[in-house]
Order: C-alpha cells, then structure tokens, then sequence
C-alpha cells in the first residue's frame, strides 16, 4: 500500500529525497515525547528546487508528503466533480473509496497484519486534515466514517476471521462501511438505543431501526451497536456487531434530505428479523458501549481536524473578496470592524488548532484524552458556526448564492455541533470530568 505510494513520489523530483525516507518513517509514531522538528518537505521555492524547512509539533516528513500526494489526488480525482455530486445529492463512493484505499488512507491506525500500517495518530490527523481540502463536508465525513468511526472497535478487539472477512476489504477500499448507532429517539444519549437482538441457535436475530446513517445508501456492512441482553444496566447490555446489508431483512430508507452535506446519502436502516452469526460480534458481548465512547473520541478528533483546512479558506476567501469589494469610498477591508473581525476568527481557529495537535500528542503518550477531544469538538463546532456565519455575512447577497463555496460551508459545517455528539453533550463530558478532577483534591 505504501510501496505504491512510494513508487509514485519516486517519479516526482521535487519530491524524491522525502519519498527515498518514507519506509524509514512509515511505522514512526509520536511514542512518548512530546517533540519539534524541523524537516525537509514537499514545498519548494518558485526560484530553486531546494527544500523549505518546516517545525510542526506533531508531523514529520512522512506525514507531509503523504499530505501532498493525497492533496494531489484530492484536486485531481475528486475536486473537478464535488459540483456535480453536490447536484446530484451523491457521490460515487465505491469509486473514491477505492482510489483512497489504493492510497492508504484506510490503513492508518489499523493492524499490519490484515493490511493496515500500524499505529500513528499523528498520519490519521495529518490525513483527516487534508481531507478537508475537499470542496464540501459531504465526503470527508463519509471517508472519516471508515477511517475512525465503523472499523476502530474492529480493528482493536474483532476477531481476526471477523477482520479478515470486513476490515481487510475496507482497508483496501473494496468495502464501504457505515456506523449504525443513533436511533430516531436516541441520538447523543447512545445508552438509550432500542434495537436488540436475540440469540437462535449459534446466530443472533437483530430488529430494530438506525438513524442518520452515513454511507448506509451504498454501504456494503455496518457496524451497528445493539442490545444483546436483558440487564438494567444499560452500559453493560450492548453490543457491536458486523452487518452485511445486504443481508435478508435489512431494509434502507430513501436518502434523507438534509440542509447540508449533500452529495454523502444517509437514510435510516430497518432491521426486520436480519440474522448474522454470533461470531459477528466484535470483541466481549456486552462490552460494545465502551467500544463505542473509544470509538466516538476517534470521530471527534477527525471531525476538528478535517475542519482546520475548510475554515481556514473561509477566512482567506472573504479577505480577498473584503480587499476588492468598495463600500462608501473604501474598501471592506478598510473597515477596521472587519479586520478585528476576521483577526478574532483566525486567533481561534488557531487555538483550536493547537488543542488538537496537544490531544495527539497527549494520545500517543497513552494519556486519557475524553476532556481535551471534548474540548476541541466543542471548540470546532462553535467556530465553524462563527465563522462560516461571519464570513457569509461579509460577502453579503454574493454569500448567499448557492455556487458560492461560503454558502455551501455554512450548509455542510453546521453539523459539526450536532454530529458525533453535540456541543451540549461535549460539555457534560467536560464538566464530569471537572468534578472527577476535584473530587481527586477533596
């Protein structure tokens, strides 16, 4: 997977010094220091093709040109035809999957053995960011869900017939996935879900039904969290479980129309009696919510990081739209409430960022990381609605169009208050883990 990644930066030579020390660093992760270092990477100055140096807090060289060959890809393959899918409502998902999974995008953070390339939670943030390079949300959340929502419980705890037969394909980017947690009474309260299955024989019958469900138009399996026991404690009697949808019983709604995201079909799953053998159940029966709160600090970190890159243009998009637009005599730009404006959005887009590579750093050192993941999901949900709200507002009536790249922003980022838990819901991890922090001092 990465020999082919390789092969392809070899024949660029702006790029092969960095492509020549890939194999060196494909297996590196942040280990146990925190570090800064200075690299040579992909960029080079228009007058001379040697290196510029870079500092990061998180990445090295490998996640650098690993970050340019994927942008290259993003505006080759996949950019030209956002517009259309947007239109469309849909996106070709088994095709980009596939160009993804031939790039190694799926098999960051997933086992050696079953085709991934090992630990690094520095590449999978290097990765999610650049997704956002994407000219909408729709279809870096519907990457993210394979990347860090349906297959982490699979890839740490399955069984390895469980991951030869859905995590391998979805590594190489043969198999769509989708996660099937929320249902339509029970969204961030995930210990409040209904379906259930029961046991026949060596199998398990599941009915029930899941909402929002990202992918689930052309997903191939789910990962769907379900009750497997009768137990009042409601944290103990859930399971995840592998769904092949096209399995007899299973049943998928029309796509949902939403205010944004729109080319990424979501629709609700029914569950009629679908049979799947028990051996489908990923890890320890009755462990599957703590499963999927691991899980969920997965999503919650991608979904910051692959914000990072879209809200940034935002804000570099309306000052070069402010500097030319003429009001009264002067230009936007001129008006200094517009500069103080935009000069607070980029210092907190900034501080967000900066939380983030502090959760990866915290992470790779083995660390609990439930406040700091809540902290910047609730810190990129706020911002992006800030953001893409003030800069519509600065570009005014031409920010209200439709083909406008601001309008299309607004739409799609909203949700990240909402999605993968909602800000409300951020909080209250936040604020548990406050009162643990003081109970510790009593």
């Amino acid at each position: 997977m990465f020999q082919a990644l390789l092969t392809k930066l070899k024949n660029n030579a702006a790029l092969g010094a960095a492509a020549n020390n890939l194999n060196k660093f494909r297996s590196s992760n942040l280990g146990n220091q925190r570090r800064s270092v200075s690299v040579a990477v992909t960029s080079t100055s228009p007058k001379s093709e040697k290196p510029v140096a870079r500092e990061h807090m998180i990445y090295d060289e490998t996640h650098f040109v690993m970050q340019k060959s994927l942008g290259k890809l993003i505006e080759e393959k996949i950019n030209p035809n956002v517009a259309k899918w947007e239109q469309d409502g849909r996106y070709p998902a088994h095709l980009v999957f596939k160009m993804l999974g031939d790039h190694g995008v799926f098999g960051v953070n997933k086992p050696e053995a079953f085709g991934g390339t090992g630990t690094d939670i520095a590449m999978a943030t290097a990765i999610a960011e650049q997704m956002g390079a994407i000219n909408c949300g729709s279809i870096p959340m519907s990457v993210m869900v394979q990347t860090d929502m349906s297959t982490p419980a699979l890839a740490q705890f399955g069984s390895d017939a469980l991951r030869e037969r859905f995590l391998r394909p979805s590594i190489t980017g043969d198999l769509v996935s989708s996660l099937a947690v929320s249902e339509p009474h029970a969204g961030s309260d995930v210990s409040a879900v209904h379906t259930h299955a029961r046991r026949q024989g060596s199998d398990l019958i599941i009915n029930g039904s899941k909402m929002w469900i990202t992918n689930g138009g052309q997903a191939d399996w789910a990962c769907v969290l379900v009750n497997t026991s009768n137990t009042s404690n409601v944290h103990k009697n859930k399971s995840l479980v592998c769904v092949p949808l096209d399995a007899v019983g299973v049943h998928r709604s029309t796509p949902l129309d939403k205010l944004g995201m729109r080319s990424s079909d979501t629709v609700q799953l029914f569950f009629e009696d679908v049979r799947v053998p028990s051996s489908y159940i990923i890890g320890e029966e009755g462990r599957g919510f703590g499963y999927q709160m691991k899980q969920f600090n997965d999503e919650r970190l991608v979904t910051v990081a692959v914000g990072l890159l879209p809200l940034q243009k935002c804000i570099d998009e309306t000052i070069e739209y402010a500097r030319d637009r003429l009001l009264f005599g002067k230009t936007l730009l001129d008006q200094q409430y517009i500069q103080f404006q935009l000069a607070e959005l980029e210092a907190e887009l900034e501080a967000t960022r900066a939380l983030l590579y502090r959760t990866v750093l915290a992470r790779s050192r083995g660390d609990d990381v439930s406040m700091l993941t809540a902290m910047a999901k609730l810190k990129i949900g706020r911002l992006a609605r800030a953001i893409t709200d003030q800069c519509l507002q600065v570009w005014g009536g031409a920010g209200y169009l439709n083909e406008n790249g601001i309008s299309r922003a607004f739409r799609d980022f909203r949700l990240f208050s909402i999605g993968a838990g909602c800000d409300e819901v951020m909080m209250r991890i936040i604020h548990k883990a406050q009162s643990r922090r003081q109970l510790k001092k009593a």
